[in-house]
């Protein structure tokens, strides 16, 4: 399969996820600031939500820009991701309905990091199909400790969240932080390359 193919099948379920994590917020009931300030907390986990799909769309971009080629084993890998992704509506409305309690926010935790592990099989599964070891992918990833570390992360955090729901709330947050930083590896290799 042609990649630009791949590309925009998943352009068009990440809109659709984030067009339903819109429609699901629920307006204030009143005109008064202080029913704006009641759903703060909710409007804060839309605001998260979108920053990772957002992250998910932007690298899966980068890497979809160092592929030739895509196999079965990577489009299973994309489906798998976008899998995940598309739950992220439904543990923001379990947030919502039964609050920051720790069997939502521990849920809100296994998707993201169910993503991560999806994000991770598809980088494989296109460094396999576009020249394992040496493929441009594989050289600007290296071991790619970034990704690793996100997915313990997630990991830590959903057993926080039984703990203290807060710090996995947080923990979420650096993730999130961590990504927000540019990660130049991929962009660099294809200047590199180019």
């Amino acid at each position: 399969m042609r990649v630009e193919r791949l590309a925009a099948f998943t352009d068009g379920v990440v809109a659709i996820i984030i067009t339903i994590m819109v429609l699901e917020l629920r307006v204030p009931h009143s005109g008064e600031l202080h029913a704006l300030l009641a759903a703060a907390p909710i409007l804060g986990a839309y605001v998260l939500s979108y920053v990772n799909v957002g992250l998910f769309w932007n690298n899966h971009h980068h890497l979809i820009q160092t592929a030739e080629n895509v196999d079965g084993r990577g489009l299973w890998a994309n489906l798998f991701l976008l899998f995940w992704m598309s739950l992220i509506p439904f543990v923001i409305r379990w947030i919502d309905e039964a609050g920051f309690v720790a069997a939502p926010v521990a849920a809100y935790g296994v998707v993201l990091g169910m993503a991560a592990v999806g994000y991770h099989w598809l980088q494989n599964a296109i460094i396999e199909a576009n020249g394992g070891a040496s493929s441009t992918l594989a050289e600007a990833l290296g071991r790619d400790r970034k990704g690793m570390w996100s997915i313990i992360g997630y990991v830590l955090a959903v057993i926080a969240a039984f703990f203290e729901p807060l710090i996995a709330i947080g923990l979420y947050i650096a993730l999130a932080a961590v990504w927000l930083i540019p990660d130049r590896r991929i962009e660099r290799r294809l200047t590199e390359t180019r």
